[in-house]
């Protein structure tokens, strides 16, 4: 053996000792970032250092500011664990240090992602044909998705935007729901389409869009347009109503996409799909494997029903680039990157370790766990659940006060034996968001959760 590579077994160590405490680990980092500081901001040397040296110390300097996210009973941010099986791919992966661009840079794992994207597409019941391409997670998901809605609309109108760019084009409009996430407005500022000129649609008392007004803005333009409908609310998880969206933009022509960053995982649980009603007749969808599926970070995923329209928009070469002339998509042809990694490596291991039923038992799970964690914390007078648990969000509220929910909000976090973000829901109220989406959550872990939420307020309010 190569002893210049025994870090690696050093690192495998104390990855296993880091993933092996986290059922118990405090969820919250115990460290702030002046204390972080001091450890991590040495000199840099002139000669280097032993490289099991720095694995060693960058392990114990960086561990006390590290959050339990991929733990059983991390709630902020909709954000997934790491399936083991994820974990070990993603680790090979970087052994192999491949570049995912194309079959030319490496044929093994280009095969790879066309499988898992065949997978995706089974699994959520999309078009067999629709192009798919792996990105950095739901952000660039959405930049891709919708830069191949610009082509089309625009293509569709006599105006080739690749060529010619958006000055003298024909004035194209974005129109989103009040809810929209925000990294819909952030991907338009990107491709040039401006944040705020989103025409925005107001939505009910959960956050979905309402077609009525939806079908009062789409008659306000008789140019290109593109909707953002939404598929699991980031605060509250509802889902517009999609089918009725769909029917709307194909009556003015518009270019129907789908953010679905976690809940367009509901189409593969059977008790669940009916929430997304009419999905499968949009134009493109967003989603990302580092929420519900439990792979590392990055993994978004960007369809599009039809491929040649994502490939118009992503695709390019240059003399040293061989045309592709075999049957495997390349990711430079649906994606905004040529040099990347082979991100669907993790999520290739993760579907076939989890199967159909392992991703219907991981979402169906998730839901039932918010579903308890929400009827436990609702046996308390001063706790008001403010949204339909449709899936896997909770909203809480507190004594109906800002300040007894920030309060709640600072105990929880600090006690560390849960960890759920704040928000404010509608522009208003400060609301506790707990999102259940970790693999290892149980039972057990919801109602301990529940339980030290109700002992912070408590707590909090001296009752």
């Amino acid at each position: 053996m190569d002893p210049r590579y025994d870090v690696l077994t050093d690192a495998a160590r104390l990855a296993r000792e880091f993933v092996d405490g986290l059922a118990e680990r405090h969820v919250g980092a115990t460290a702030g970032v002046g204390e972080l500081r001091e450890r991590l901001a040495r000199p840099l040397t002139d000669a280097g250092e032993d490289p099991r040296t720095v694995i060693a110390e960058l392990a114990a300097d960086v561990e006390p500011g590290l959050v339990a996210s991929t733990g059983p009973r991390y709630f902020g941010f909709v954000v997934g664990g790491a399936l083991p099986a994820a974990v070990a791919a993603d680790w090979l992966t970087s052994a192999w240090d491949q570049n995912g661009g194309g079959a030319i840079t490496s044929p093994g794992l280009a095969v790879v992602e066309a499988v898992a994207a065949g997978w995706v597409r089974e699994l959520l019941g999309l078009p067999a044909d629709c192009g798919v391409g792996f990105v950095t997670g739901c952000q660039m998901a959405h930049v891709t998705c919708l830069a191949a809605a610009r082509h089309a609309v625009l293509a569709d109108a006599g105006w080739n935007v690749e060529a010619d760019g958006l000055q003298g084009a024909p004035p194209l409009r974005v129109v989103a729901g009040a809810n929209a996430h925000i990294t819909i407005a952030r991907a338009c500022r990107i491709l040039g389409l401006g944040a705020d000129t989103v025409r925005i649609v107001p939505a009910d008392a959960q956050g979905r869009m309402l077609p009525v007004e939806l079908a009062a803005a789409l008659g306000e333009h008789d140019g290109p347009q593109i909707v953002c409908a939404q598929a699991g609310e980031v605060n509250s998880g509802a889902f517009d109503p999609l089918a009725e969206i769909v029917d709307l933009c194909r009556a003015h022509g518009a270019w129907c996409h789908v953010d679905g960053a976690f809940g367009l995982w509901a189409a593969a649980s059977p008790a669940r799909r009916h929430l997304l009603a009419g999905y499968e007749q949009a134009d493109s969808w967003a989603t990302d494997g580092h929420k519900w599926l439990n792979v590392p970070y990055d993994c978004g995923i960007a369809l599009v029903a039809d491929a040649a329209r994502q490939r118009g928009a992503m695709a390019s070469t240059a003399d040293y680039i061989p045309a592709n002339d075999s049957d495997v998509p390349w990711g430079v042809e649906s994606t905004p990157e040529f040099s990347r990694r082979a991100r669907a490596v993790p999520l290739y291991a993760a579907l076939r370790a989890l199967g159909r039923d392992g991703v219907r038992d991981l979402v169906d799970g998730c839901c039932a766990h918010a579903e308890r964690i929400a009827a436990r914390l609702a046996t308390d007078e001063d706790v008001e659940i403010l949204n339909d648990v449709v899936l896997n969000q909770v909203l809480v509220r507190f004594a109906g006060s800002d300040e007894v929910t920030d309060g709640v909000l600072d105990r929880v976090q600090r006690d560390g034996t849960c960890w759920a973000s704040g928000s404010r829901w509608q522009g208003g109220a400060t609301v506790m968001r707990i999102s259940v989406s970790g693999w290892q959550t149980t039972a057990a872990d919801a109602d301990r959760s529940a339980d030290a939420i109700l002992a912070a307020l408590r707590a909090t309010t001296g009752r």
